[in-house]
């Protein structure tokens, strides 16, 4: 006869009652940080990033390209930022417009109607913040002079609102306060601005070594710069 298995008792014959299996440990999810490394993983991810759109270019650059610069697999940029396109986003509102806004601040800072202000401020800004970040310059002709550059169309609807736009309509209330040369049309004068700050600055490679000048820094060319603007901005200039 087949003997039958009674329950478990109890020292006073009651039968135990079942026993519960141990909850297993809540696994935690993959990649979860803390946050003050979340933080620096991701600043480190955007670095990477500008690095390789300075290097290669934006098009050429591939997410597998900027986790080799950040020594992190594909999947982690993935995790943090989704896909290249928002990548790019996240690099021009967290690394490309704080620099505009650092190059907007002595501008801002001019008085009204002061047009000498206005420009020594531009010059003085732009020399500053290439010192303090030497690689916007090369990012400015590859991305956005160049035909087909990946940050043109932000340069016209973000940039051009907050600094170029605003300074050609100050030099046009300059203007007609009798405070600047009419001779002179605002907007050409912001582009003429932009061509003695930012194209000196991006070609500095060619012309050192053409004129072998490695003694010019960033100081001679901005007083450079205000010396030959001095002149054409008087109202009783020389014809």
């Amino acid at each position: 006869m087949t003997s039958l298995k009674h329950p478990e008792q109890n020292a006073d014959g009651t039968a135990k009652a079942p026993s519960k299996k141990a909850a297993s440990p809540r696994k935690r999810s993959p990649g979860r940080r803390p946050t003050a490394e979340v933080a620096d993983l991701r600043a480190t991810l955007l670095d990477a990033a500008l690095t390789c759109f300075v290097r290669k270019g934006i098009a050429a650059s591939s997410l597998r390209d900027i986790a080799t610069e950040a020594s992190v697999t594909p999947a982690l940029v993935h995790y943090y930022f989704g896909d290249k396109a928002q990548l790019q986003q996240a690099v021009v509102a967290e690394r490309l417009l704080p620099v505009v806004a650092q190059m907007r601040a002595p501008v801002v800072d001019a008085g009204e109607g002061d047009v000498a202000g206005l420009v020594a401020g531009f010059v003085h800004g732009i020399g500053g913040v290439v010192a303090q970040h030497p690689w916007l310059p090369t990012l400015w002709v590859r991305e956005i002079l160049c035909e087909g550059g990946a940050l043109r169309d932000m340069m016209i609807s973000q940039v051009g609102p907050m600094l170029p736009k605003m300074m050609a309509g100050r030099f046009a209330a300059a203007q007609q306060a009798g405070q600047l040369n009419p001779d002179l049309d605002p907007r050409l004068l912001m582009v003429s601005l932009i061509g003695l700050t930012m194209f000196p600055l991006a070609s500095a490679p060619i012309w050192r070594q053409l004129f072998g000048a490695d003694d010019i820094d960033f100081n001679d060319l901005r007083r450079h710069t205000l010396v030959l603007l001095d002149r054409g901005l008087e109202l009783d200039h020389a014809k």
